[in-house]
């Protein structure tokens, strides 16, 4: 540990933020992984002269400050067979022009190493998540084919191990046309060294970037031929992550059940101000505690007893709405003189905006002075069925089991809306805006802490504390459901190194669900889909969803679902033929098919009330061993066929089946129209019918597929998290 405090001052002492390629491997070597051994010459003679004390063929390089793509100069010679050699190219390299006038320290004189296949091991700290882990194909090859896996450290053997499968070269490790395999754990070995709990990144905080380029990978060990390490001399602290625990719980209890509620910017008048808008939301939603409204000069304000200050109402403050002009609030905040404990700032104007970081800063340094934690600003409110509290018009009242945290107020809206049309209940829902203060993380915490809460939804955009999110999701042991916004936005930093250019936002967050039950989709509806999927299922992290079986009707639908499932990692393979034998037993109408999907036309479901259906689904429960059933109906299908409509039968049916078959497999249902407004109108009774008995009710397939999708996602991460490998 000495030497290598040693090397990285040394550097940084003498102003250099690149260390040279001898003590970069020098370092690298200190992690107990192989370099090639090699001597720093001063000139063509000295090379020359200590090239005899090594074993040739040789390589060559300039060692120098000013160059750090020595081979975009010609400072690199490879398979010199002698001293002579040696000592003509280094005489004509220092010729070169790219080379001739720049600071030389001296010259790398170094053993050829052994044979094996090119790959690159690379690490840098991301501006949000901190140290991450990068694998590839090397050499040239990363820059052409970009076939790389990234990870945040600290990683595991497994990390590692997943990492590498998946790489399109992956198969070079295996051994291809002949080829003998490669010692794959050397190189499982090598990214714990750079990665790992105890590894370089994870232990050496003045390192920026690292690229071990080219990693020489042979049948038994592996040698890093070539290394670069970019510090920084002030790297900058990362802060304790927040706890899951009774701390999170207590600490946002005021937020999600306020006792006391203050408005601010209501008008005496009434009207359509947010604030006042706020008020009539509150009475009409059956807030149960005190509200306040706190006005300079107005005795009454929407039927409630006004007050001049915060720090004049009745009580302390739980929670303050605040929507007031956004140079007034600073002040507003130094007037409660303590009697706060959240606010939650709706105003615009802040850092959002261009001159407004410098009023966030004193909002945030006034409130922290005075013990209150901000809220926003530049948000919409919060929404906490159990509290009483809302911002969005006639939202449900039922405390559900769905938390979320969100950067945009009008996208929470209609997340809460859209999801009560789908039947999704939250347990609260926070939009965070600026997050000048309360940060994502610590709302996190809360859900992951809360009883109440089973699965969480994220939408974000700039989170400032990946670091603290990436931990508590690892070990919160809660379903997290992310949607982002500004996924285009490309590599953050001026990066010098091969893993630096090709890390950028996606693949931080791509590692964060690769390493934590956290799943990422790309839609506001397959958010709520998925959000839904959760609510009503039980995940099992001990058998992850796999086997799937498909049963409805329509022909061409069940053929292209199962597409859709297979495409989306899910196995809906033909029943063995004894199961086939049975289910063609049953003496299904001409049309039917029960290979998987098992599709029947209409009339055999309209037979006895839909009775069919309940024996295909015993069966299939008894005999198919599926992990989820995807039962399927066209709806419009039944019109005009008798007026026979099976659908509450068949939920009948599944309700005894799922009760006769507790866990033995998820039930998902896709109930098609053809928008008949009356069809429409059904499918919102059912909806209602599928969640008494906990089953998710979708439109379409599709959309089941890409829920169950993220469900088989969750339940194998989960099983990762509780099984952890070092």
């Amino acid at each position: 540990m000495a030497h290598r405090d040693g090397i990285i001052a040394d550097a940084l002492v003498r102003g250099r933020n690149v260390l040279d390629e001898a003590a970069a491997k020098q370092l690298v070597a200190e992690c107990g992984i192989a370099v090639p051994r090699s001597v720093i010459a001063r000139d063509p003679g000295d090379a020359a002269e200590k090239a005899r004390r090594l074993a040739a063929p040789f390589v060559v390089k300039v060692v120098s400050p000013d160059i750090l793509h020595k081979s975009d100069v010609g400072g690199v010679r490879l398979g010199l067979i002698d001293a002579k050699a040696v000592r003509t190219a280094v005489s004509e390299m220092a010729a070169l022009p790219g080379i001739e006038g720049r600071h030389i320290d001296g010259w790398l004189v170094e053993e050829m190493g052994p044979k094996g296949e090119e790959f690159v091991v690379g690490a840098f700290r991301d501006p949000q998540f901190g140290p991450m882990i990068m694998v590839g194909l090397g050499g040239i090859m990363v820059e052409v084919m970009k076939d790389v896996a990234f990870r945040l450290c600290p990683i595991t053997a497994d990390d590692a191990g997943a990492m590498l499968d998946e790489l399109k070269g992956a198969a070079l490790l295996a051994g291809v046309r002949g080829r003998p395999p490669l010692d794959r754990g050397a190189l499982v070995s090598a990214l714990l060294a750079i990665g790992g709990g105890d590894g370089l990144m994870m232990c050496e905080p003045r390192i920026a970037e690292l690229d071990l380029n080219p990693v020489l990978v042979g049948t038994r060990g592996l040698m890093a031929v070539d290394a670069r390490i970019i510090l920084d001399g002030s790297p900058a602290r990362i802060a304790a992550s927040p706890k899951a625990d009774r701390t999170a719980l207590e600490t946002f209890r005021p937020l999600f059940e306020p006792a006391t509620v203050a408005v601010l910017g209501a008008s005496a008048k009434g009207g359509s101000a947010l604030a006042n808008t706020f008020i009539r939301r509150m009475k009409a939603f059956g807030y149960k505690g005190a509200i306040y409204p706190i006005h300079p000069s107005a005795e009454e304000i929407e039927g409630l007893p006004a007050y001049p200050t915060l720090a004049g109402t009745p009580e302390p403050i739980d929670y303050a709405f605040v929507a007031l002009g956004a140079e007034r609030i600073p002040g507003i905040i130094a007037e409660a003189k303590g009697r706060v404990r959240i606010a939650q700032v709706i105003s615009s104007g802040f850092s959002e905006v261009e001159g407004g970081g410098g009023l966030e800063q004193e909002l945030i340094a006034t409130a922290r002075s005075n013990s209150v934690r901000i809220v926003g600003p530049n948000c919409l409110g919060t929404y906490s069925p159990r509290g009483g509290l809302t911002f969005p018009e006639d939202a449900p009242r039922e405390t559900g089991t769905i938390g979320l945290i969100s950067q945009s107020g009008g996208l929470t809206t209609n997340m809460i809306k859209r999801g009560q049309v789908k039947g999704l209940l939250f347990s609260g829902a926070v939009t965070v805006g600026n997050c000048a203060d309360v940060q994502p993380a610590e709302l996190l915490a809360y859900y992951l802490a809360d009883p109440q809460t089973k699965a969480i939804g994220c939408y974000v955009e700039d989170v400032k504390d990946g670091r603290a999110f990436f931990e508590l999701a690892r070990d919160g042991g809660k379903p997290i459901v992310l949607l982002r916004g500004g996924r285009s936005a490309q590599g953050r930093i001026a990066a010098a190194s091969h893993t630096g250019a090709l890390a950028g936002a996606s693949q931080a967050w791509a590692a964060l669900c690769a390493q934590t039950p956290c799943a990422e989709v790309a839609t506001l509806d397959e958010f709520l889909d998925a959000l839904l999927a959760l609510q009503e299922l039980e995940l099992r992290p001990a058998r992850p969803t796999r086997r799937v079986v498909m049963f409805g009707n329509g022909g061409g639908s069940s053929v292209l679902g199962a597409d859709f499932l297979a495409a989306h990692g899910l196995d809906v393979s033909p029943f063995p033929p004894d199961v086939r034998a049975r289910l063609e037993k049953l003496d299904l109408l001409p049309g039917s098919s029960v290979a998987n999907p098992i599709d029947t036309p209409v009339a055999t479901l309209q037979q006895d009330g839909g009775r069919v259906a309940r024996q295909i689904i015993d069966l299939v429960y008894a005999q198919g061993r599926p992990d989820a059933i995807a039962l399927h109906l066209n709806m419009s299908s039944f019109q005009g066929r008798g007026g026979v409509d099976p659908v509450d039968g068949i939920f009948g049916f599944v309700a005894d089946a799922m009760a006769a078959n507790p866990g033995a497999a998820h039930m998902m249902v896709a109930f098609r129209t053809d928008g008949d407004p009356g069809l429409e109108e059904r499918k919102r009774a059912y909806r209602e019918t599928a969640r008494k008995i906990h089953v998710p009710l979708f439109d379409e397939i599709p959309e089941l597929a890409k829920a169950l999708a993220v469900v088989a996602h969750l339940e194998r991460q989960l099983a990762r998290s509780q099984h952890p490998r070092s």
